[in-house]
């Protein structure tokens, strides 16, 4: 399974931009699912180690149905808007909270496959660095990142919303670098299960 993460709390681009990933997924056979953290209860890590000494974290929230579904993900991809040069608040905090997770299990990420998307209102607005954001969480974790290869989607997905949902479908640009960072995540989930 293949698990998407929109770490948007507005339903607009970058929520659009997953979707139309995990559609693309889902016509070459990959079984998906989604979540979003908008409407979300998932409050901040205060890294207090209790899932340290418990093996589970002490805040009970909506991350809970999370952990369930990245324990069983062989792919992920997280979708971010850009926000002042980086993931959002609310990415971060999923980000911030798996500390619990691989508590739990240390192993829980280990040979997962991640790509990452970021959408930014200016065509040069942060995208990247949003990316190597999310890339960071993946080498940290165990989870092997997947860019879209040289000459266009050098670390990810990127697309140019001009702020607007309407300006994120015409971005071609964005789609092709969908496309790129697509195949090769695809091509190593298929890799990956033989």
């Amino acid at each position: 399974m293949i698990l998407g993460i929109c770490g948007s709390p507005r339903q607009k681009a970058t929520e659009y931009v997953l979707r139309e990933a995990l559609n693309t997924l889902e016509k070459a056979g990959f079984k998906t699912e989604f979540f979003t953290v908008r409407g979300k209860d998932i409050r901040f890590c205060s890294h207090c180690d209790y899932c340290i000494k418990n093996y589970e974290c002490i805040i009970k929230d909506d991350i809970q149905h999370l952990y369930s579904l990245l324990k069983k993900a062989k792919g992920i991809i997280m979708a971010t808007p850009v926000y002042n040069g980086g993931v959002t608040a609310q990415l971060k905090t999923v980000m911030d909270r798996c500390r619990a997770l691989n508590a739990s299990d240390p192993e829980t990420f280990k040979h997962k496959i991640g790509m990452a998307i970021a959408v930014g209102g200016d065509r040069i607005g942060g995208q990247e660095l949003a990316i190597q954001q999310i890339t960071t969480f993946y080498v940290l974790n165990g989870v092997i990142p997947v860019s879209g290869g040289p000459f266009g989607a050098n670390l990810g997905a990127t697309f140019w919303s001009k702020d607007t949902l309407e300006d994120a479908k015409r971005d071609e640009e964005g789609f092709r670098s969908l496309r790129k960072t697509l195949k090769r995540f695809s091509d190593l989930l298929k890799n990956a299960e033989v």
